[in-house]
């Protein structure tokens, strides 16, 4: 009889060590390998290892490849009445608001949702100020990396951070649920349906989820992509590929230059396009 430990009191990282790192391992591709091992020996079950190989990711992803750009973004200007604030925060459904002042295009704060709810409880007659209730903003640059962001947001207490572009202008904002979808994928409520699957950056870049159907990026883009019986740009990039590409892997296609940057080993989950002059 075996006198080491049974497998099942074992922690993940002690059998995971046990099975496959007998030499040590000095890459990401590596780990990647010893983690797709572990999955088909069954020391890991497929959502582990789906986990891991986001939290990875987070390193080689910027705050610009998964940001809400500024034309998306809804801003709250410095003088707005209470009635006007209370329309747009339950229009947009949101729960936290920047603060714009708009002569000098600098965001003052944040304001929550529910400052503003439990000011109207108590002072239904007296208008609303911002000032009194102002959050400070998290500032970052476009070139952040996610993983850097998600341990400011841990450090910081925060949910939302707003991006400045290298010139020092607002470029757009991220939040930590932002941040966390690229580990767990889509965490999707009652007001997903109204994101959309294509969003346009500016200057010929534009940021896509890889589940788009070919014919809603057709009609966005006025053109007529198609390959084989594919239905989603995913499908038609991996045809391209002729495999299931990595992280980072760009290919050219029919007039459009796609870069991959969210999968893990089943599907294409984030891809980055631009047009190729």
């Amino acid at each position: 009889m075996n006198e080491e430990q049974p497998p099942s009191t074992l922690s993940f990282l002690q059998r995971l060590k046990k099975q496959f790192f007998h030499s040590p391992i000095n890459s990401s591709d590596e780990l990647l390998r010893a983690l797709k091992e572990s999955e088909e020996n069954h020391i890991v079950d497929s959502h582990s290892r789906s986990l891991i190989e986001g939290t990875m990711q987070l390193e080689n992803l910027e705050v610009r490849d998964v940001m809400v750009p500024k034309t998306k973004m809804v801003l709250i200007q410095h003088d707005i009445s209470t009635k006007d604030l209370l329309a747009v925060m339950v229009k947009s459904a949101h729960s936290r608001f920047p603060v714009l002042n708009a002569k000098e295009d600098k965001v003052q704060g944040v304001i929550l949702a529910k400052d503003l709810l439990s000011h109207l409880v108590s002072n239904q007659k007296k208008e609303f100020s911002y000032k009194e209730y102002l959050r400070p903003a998290i500032l970052v640059p476009e070139s952040k990396t996610l993983g850097a962001l998600l341990r400011d947001f841990q450090q910081k207490r925060s949910h939302m951070a707003i991006v400045m572009d290298e010139y020092g202008e607002i470029a757009g904002l991220v939040t930590l649920e932002d941040v966390l979808e690229q580990i767990v994928g889509e965490i999707e409520d009652e007001h997903d349906f109204e994101e959309d699957n294509i969003i346009d950056f500016g200057e010929g870049r534009y940021l896509l989820k890889a589940n788009t159907p070919l014919e809603e990026f057709n009609e966005f883009f006025d053109v007529s992509l198609e390959v084989g019986d594919v239905d989603t740009v995913a499908g038609f990039v991996v045809s391209g590929f002729t495999y299931l590409p990595e992280q980072m892997d760009d290919i050219d296609l029919q007039g459009f230059n796609f870069k991959v940057l969210k999968t893990d080993s089943r599907r294409l989950h984030l891809l980055e396009v631009t047009k190729i002059q």
